[in-house]
């Protein structure tokens, strides 16, 4: 009898991670009747980390009224563990770039200040933990916003442990920091980006100053994340900033859900070179290369120009293969799902020819 794990990210746009696995499940038990199926819908750590921790453990909703992006009010919403010691939460549910319309856009003015009120009513409601997805922000602020709120509840030495998610190793400030790299992205202009260069390096002296951090610790891998919130994290917070689709993956127990597995199954909407740096595909992947265990890609398109996708999995292929109607036919939900239940259905069914490759 055949294990099969299937570990999905959400097609976005089109279908989440949990219909993904849904759909080829259906197609694994099609060509193997009898198989032992586990679907582990998966986020990669940034946004939709809340809504996937809410899938896999038991936890209750909190929404709380803070400050937005641009100081305006806004309703945030995260999680609290079972046991009220956890809080999962996103900071663009406080400071995302989403929440402000592109008319709006400007990283002078954008404050990380509701992340720290969100951060405080999780420890007034007793929680010791917190679990941080950092990506998506508008804020290149450095996390100053988030220090001011916290000082401002008198939450700034409290006693809590956060882990941060956070997928790139960008530093604080300079060529390859916050506001050169990702200012632009949230509405800069290139004279901008060098003011907001100058405040992250003000900020960065002033915190040394304080005491709170070495000069080196601007330069720690991930320093320059959600517009350098992940230096505010590591200097005034001790956070532990880690991958997110590793934290996800322990969250879910992964390394369980895989244990005699004889395949695993995973895919996104689209993977490229970019899937090789922190997406759930190659989360799950260095995980099963641990085990010993095949993993097939499947996705809604595939880009493996240099040929590295194909290098690293077992099987690569898009689920759109031979289907020739236009993409806003393919992105349709059921469409989408019909073509990843075909397709996987007929590459298990000659899963030992393919094996044999």
């Amino acid at each position: 009898m055949k294990k099969v794990v299937l570990a999905f990210d959400s097609f976005k746009g089109c279908i989440s991670a949990k219909e993904a696995c849904e759909a080829c499940a259906q197609g694994v038990r099609e060509a193997w009747q009898n198989a032992v199926v586990v679907q582990v819908p998966l986020s990669d750590g940034g946004e939709g980390l809340v809504e996937c921790v809410r899938r896999m453990l038991p936890t209750r909703s909190v929404a709380v009224e803070v400050h937005g992006p641009l100081m305006d009010m806004v309703e945030a919403e995260y999680a609290i563990s079972a046991d009220g010691k956890t809080a999962y939460m996103e900071m663009a549910a406080a400071s995302g770039l989403t929440l402000v319309p592109p008319e709006r856009r400007n990283p002078l003015k954008a404050t990380t200040y509701g992340v720290g009120e969100m951060v405080a009513d999780a420890v007034k409601r007793g929680c010791r933990e917190i679990v941080m997805g950092i990506g998506g922000s508008a804020t290149c602020d450095g996390g100053r916003g988030m220090v001011e709120a916290l000082k401002d509840c008198r939450c700034l030495d409290m006693y809590c442990q956060v882990i941060a998610a956070c997928d790139v190793n960008n530093p604080l400030f300079g060529k390859n920091g916050a506001a050169y790299v990702f200012a632009p992205q949230k509405g800069a202009t290139p004279e901008q980006v060098e003011t907001l260069d100058g405040r992250l390096r003000a900020f960065a002296k002033a915190t040394e100053q304080a005491g709170r951090a070495t000069p080196e610790l601007a330069f720690s891998s991930g320093a320059g994340a959600a517009g350098g919130l992940g230096y505010a994290l590591l200097a005034y917070l001790n956070a532990n900033l880690h991958s997110g689709i590793d934290i996800m993956l322990d969250i879910a127990g992964f390394d369980a859900a895989i244990k005699d597995a004889d395949l695993v199954i995973t895919g996104e909407g689209k993977s490229d070179e970019q899937t090789l740096m922190g997406k759930v595909p190659y989360g799950v992947l260095k995980r099963c290369r641990k085990a010993n265990i095949p993993v097939w890609l499947l996705s809604g398109m595939i880009d493996d120009a240099t040929g590295r996708l194909a290098e690293s999995f077992g099987l690569v292929r898009s689920i759109n293969e031979g289907d020739t109607r236009p993409l806003s036919v393919l992105m349709q939900p059921n469409v989408a799902k019909q073509n990843l239940k075909e397709s996987v259905s007929f590459l298990v069914a000659n899963y030992h020819e393919l094996s044999m490759n």
